[in-house]
């Protein structure tokens, strides 16, 4: 669990992207792409038995079983998928597109694993609890973020449905671009 909080943590930090962005939106896209950059080159070097020491040990910290003797993905679907959303849409979609990413992918995994007891069939082990958490999660943040509680409620329920699939790692990919693109249309922000 302690690995989970850990892993989680680092979704959560992303939260912090729309911020960044709204300030110093060029620096922040470069320091975004570096990080991807970094990441994968000490990815790279550590199946190759180089340790990095602060990126292999966190990389070594974060990483699920699953991914033992393998490049570790997450980091990267993560980052791409906060790009993908800074690249196809307004800032308030991006804004809440990567809080749905941090907080609803981030909670439902946390709360999924300490109080996940119903497992939901065909999700290769997604809980109810994980599902309610990342429901509730996306919910709150989508409405204090965009202040628009019908558009809230439906983005936490689309944004639910697309955690709850089985897509491993590739739901970071997804999540920003969808939930953030699925709000702006429920606010009549066509995209067109």
């Amino acid at each position: 669990m302690l690995k989970e909080l850990f892993r989680k943590s680092i979704h959560l930090c992303s939260a912090l992207v729309p911020l960044a962005l709204y300030y110093f939106y060029w620096p922040t896209i470069i320091l975004i792409i570096l990080a991807l950059v970094l990441y994968s080159v000490c990815e790279v070097l550590r199946l190759k038995g180089i340790w990095v020491p602060v990126v292999s040990f966190i990389t070594e910290m974060a990483s699920r079983k699953r991914d033992e003797n393998k490049f570790v993905l997450g980091p990267v679907t993560l980052v791409c998928g906060i790009l993908l959303a800074i690249l196809c849409l307004p800032y308030e979609g991006i804004k809440i597109g990567v809080f749905a990413l941090a907080f609803g992918d981030g909670c439902a995994s946390i709360f999924g694993k300490l109080f996940g007891r119903i497992k939901i069939p065909f999700t290769k082990g997604k809980t109810l609890a994980g599902c309610i958490a990342c429901f509730v999660a996306v919910f709150l943040t989508t409405y204090l973020a965009g202040h628009n509680l019908w558009a809230a409620f439906w983005t936490g329920i689309f944004t639910m449905f697309i955690e709850a699939l089985p897509l491993f790692d590739f739901d970071n990919l997804i999540i920003p671009v969808l939930a953030g693109y699925f709000y702006l249309l429920q606010i009549g922000y066509f995209l067109f």
